[in-house]
């Protein structure tokens, strides 16, 4: 019993962080892609609900700490995109063939190599032009509303001085605090202790499935996916690759018509539930991530709630605590994009366009940067940089054969974008040198 307080405690942490972290730019991304309260409520507790079994199917299953969360990127890019041409069923149906697109990766590896084989300043790029609106908010509010974002800021920036795992939680709280004292006093009457589902037909237009579906699936695989396998590698775990893929694909096509727009394995708070600090024995973290999901999926029933406060707190103060959990995400993307001399130029064409936020025949900025920084390279004769070393892109079907342990300042494979699941800036911690690679006996259970 004593052996299980630890990894289940563990857990609820990382449940909690990944929750508070970044649900506001979950709502805030739903939201610009046109869903009403009700359909961002619905979403939320859709994403948490698939997250959660993900978590608790995958630790049992295999006996491995493979934490699964929402995709926060692929959020942030709904808020560049903004509503698809044809509103919120549109959506809806890139949501569908951004799932699809996943469960086919897991199934045909040529597709997952294809995905790791962009260059990765350009993916890098991509990233931080899609997070940089979000991030500017602060800035914004602290010009707009200087006393209430001002005292946000400032508990961020104390938490994130002496514990930066609560850095973003703890300036959630302060603009609870500031929404419950500016706010009319019947505007949290009608908050819904648990929220209803709504589901979605879905519809489809070419645009969408170019502008929007496409570039979720990129970002999800890139920012999320393949970076939350390189921190289970590091900790000495061989995680089947194909098998996570295809669970979270399909996870993803279950969560679309209610709303949830992506799931994906975690990359940062896989890190707190994969170290050392949620168990000294390797084999016993899976309890950590089995818990994070069942704690996930609770919280899924205060979506109504946390709708209803976002809804009556001002937009840029909600944008601004969003931008402030992205920073750490925004830092580590621009770092890959400018890193290599060879490539420098291609990926800041990449972030100029992206960030721009233009909407060329339908299809948004995210799709043009790509498309832009992948030029810059053809024409230029850049040698583009070999595919990532990532773990079993090659036979998903398969353990990932084990890679070099992750440096212990990066939460994330060194070259690739990490995506924030926690507060920015906090680093998962060295992995276990002394433990063994740990083997799982992944055909344990039929």
């Amino acid at each position: 019993m004593a052996g299980r307080v630890q990894p289940v405690l563990a857990g609820v942490v990382t449940a909690l962080v990944g929750f508070a972290s970044s649900f506001t730019v979950v709502l805030a991304g739903l939201r610009a892609a046109g869903a009403s309260d009700a359909q961002a409520a619905s979403g939320l507790l859709a994403l948490c609900v698939a997250s959660g079994f993900v978590a608790v199917w995958l630790g049992w299953r295999y006996r491995i700490p493979m934490s699964a969360a929402w995709s926060t990127p692929g959020a942030a890019l709904l808020v560049a995109t903004g509503s698809p041409p044809g509103g919120w069923p549109v959506a809806v149906g890139a949501f569908l063939v951004s799932g699809v697109l996943i469960v086919a990766a897991g199934l045909f590896p040529p597709l997952g190599r294809a995905v790791a084989a962009i260059p990765k300043p350009v993916a890098g790029a991509m990233l931080a032009g899609v997070l940089l609106p979000l991030c500017t908010a602060p800035v914004r509010a602290l010009v707009e509303l200087p006393v209430v974002a001002g005292s946000v800021v400032v508990g961020w920036l104390l938490l994130h001085r002496f514990a930066r795992r609560w850095a973003v939680p703890g300036a959630l709280v302060v603009a609870v605090a500031a929404i419950a004292l500016t706010a009319p006093p019947t505007g949290l009457t009608g908050a819904a202790l648990i929220p209803s589902v709504t589901l979605t037909a879905p519809a489809w237009n070419a645009s969408a499935l170019v502008g929007l579906a496409l570039p979720l699936f990129l970002v999800t695989m890139a920012a999320q996916n393949v970076p939350g396998m390189a921190v289970l590698v590091g900790y000495g775990y061989r995680p089947p690759f194909g098998a996570a893929l295809r669970t979270t694909g399909l996870a993803s096509l279950l969560a679309a018509p209610a709303g949830g727009h992506a799931v994906n394995l975690a990359a940062i708070t896989a890190a707190l539930a994969a170290g050392p600090d949620a168990h000294p024995d390797p084999e016993r973290r899976w309890i950590a991530s089995v818990t994070a999901g069942a704690g996930l999926a609770v919280l899924g029933l205060g979506a109504g709630v946390a709708t209803t406060l976002v809804a009556v707190a001002p937009p840029i103060l909600i944008e601004a605590v969003a931008g402030l959990a992205l920073l750490g995400a925004l830092a580590t993307a621009l770092a890959s994009a400018v890193t290599d001399p060879a490539t420098r130029e291609a990926a800041v064409v990449t972030f100029v366009v992206t960030a721009s936020g233009v909407t060329l025949i339908g299809v948004g900025g995210a799709f043009w940067g790509l498309v832009a920084g992948c030029l810059m390279l053809l024409l230029f004769h850049r040698r583009q940089p070999a595919a990532p070393d990532q773990p079993a892109l090659t036979t998903p079907d398969e353990p990932a054969a084990p890679d070099q342990p992750a440096a212990p300042d990066q939460p994330a494979a060194p070259d690739q974008p990490a995506a924030p699941d926690e507060p920015a800036g906090d680093q998962p911690a060295a992995p276990d040198q002394s433990a063994p690679t740990v083997q799982r006996r992944s055909t344990r259970v039929s």
